[in-house]
């Protein structure tokens, strides 16, 4: 990518005067213009995900989850919105800050894991917290704080690239964001994978909960497809070749976050527990904190009341 055109004309930055009547279009960062269609209908998925959650959330009283999901949600839609505007404008600087490479797309699936990981902890606390070698506080408490700093270090890194006047250092500071998400999901999967192995040692797990935690674990698999592709991208930097690529990016990127998204609709705590009294015990033990005294889950099925 060149940073200046013949006739002062530039092409990338806060100061970008390029348009497509004055400059080519493989001046541009991505070097094509990103699909209305395709970006309109990864928008209206992901509106459509936000709206059930919202849904589910209230049906179930799992704030907590929806709360995450949705504003995961709504930082992709920005972000598509961005790669919608820049079919119209490759070099508008501000919907390139708004898209893929830079905040919210990137950042979107931070939310997603912080559900996850809160899901798997109450998970513990719903079957048997005695098997787990950690308390599920700690599990939260822990790696909650991590995907903060990685959400942090994307979005700085994707800041910095687009500022500086060498690009690598906001590209690695993302990527450094990006492998500690990816550590972060392998370290959690492992515990809780260690978890249900010595569970389904003492006992037999429910098909409604198998579903759950498939789904769940599904989800998990899609978003670490995703980072995997982003860590890719990312080491190869804006002259690489798969930052250029559409097709690439809305298999490995688009399509996995949203079925990630959509997974996580049926690995929903609401379907494998029921509703959440307000101020239950499993709250207290997952340290929310606050006036809980005492409390229960009221339960969907009979499967689950081992459990209470």
């Amino acid at each position: 990518m060149a940073n200046t055109l013949p006739n002062g004309l530039i092409p990338f930055g806060g100061d970008a005067n390029c348009t497509l009547a004055l400059c080519p279009l493989e001046s541009s960062v991505l070097q094509y213009q990103p699909s209305i269609a395709g970006n309109g209908v990864v928008i209206g998925l992901f509106a459509l995900s936000a709206l059930v959650h919202i849904v589910q959330g209230w049906k179930w009283k799992t704030w907590d989850f929806a709360i995450c999901i949705v504003i995961g949600c709504l930082d992709e839609i920005v972000g598509y919105i961005g790669r919608i505007m820049l079919h119209n404008d490759p070099f508008s600087f501000g919907a390139f800050l708004m898209q893929t490479r830079i905040v919210c797309i990137t950042t979107g699936p931070v939310f997603f894991c912080s559900a996850i990981y809160v899901q798997l902890s109450r998970t513990i606390v719903h079957l048997d917290r005695s098997l787990s070698r950690f308390t599920p506080k700690l599990l939260v408490w822990t790696f909650i704080p991590v995907d903060i700093l990685s959400l942090v270090l994307q979005a700085t890194g994707g800041a910095l690239s687009s500022v500086l006047d060498n690009p690598d250092i906001g590209v690695w500071t993302s990527m450094a964001g990006l492998i500690l998400q990816v550590v972060t999901l392998l370290i959690f999967v492992s515990l809780f994978v260690d978890y249900v192995v010595r569970y389904i040692r003492q006992a037999s797990l429910e098909p409604r909960l198998k579903i759950f935690l498939g789904f769940l674990f599904g989800s998990i698999i899609l978003i670490l497809v995703r980072c995997a592709y982003r860590i890719a991208e990312l080491r190869e930097g804006y002259d690489g070749e798969l930052i250029h690529e559409e097709v690439s990016f809305m298999i490995l990127e688009s399509l996995m976050v949203l079925l990630a998204v959509f997974c996580l609709h049926v690995g929903h705590p609401g379907i494998a527990f029921g509703v959440k009294v307000k101020g239950s015990k499993d709250e207290k033990e997952m340290g929310s904190g606050g006036d809980i005294e005492d409390s229960r889950e009221i339960p969907m099925n009979s499967w689950n009341a081992a459990s209470a």
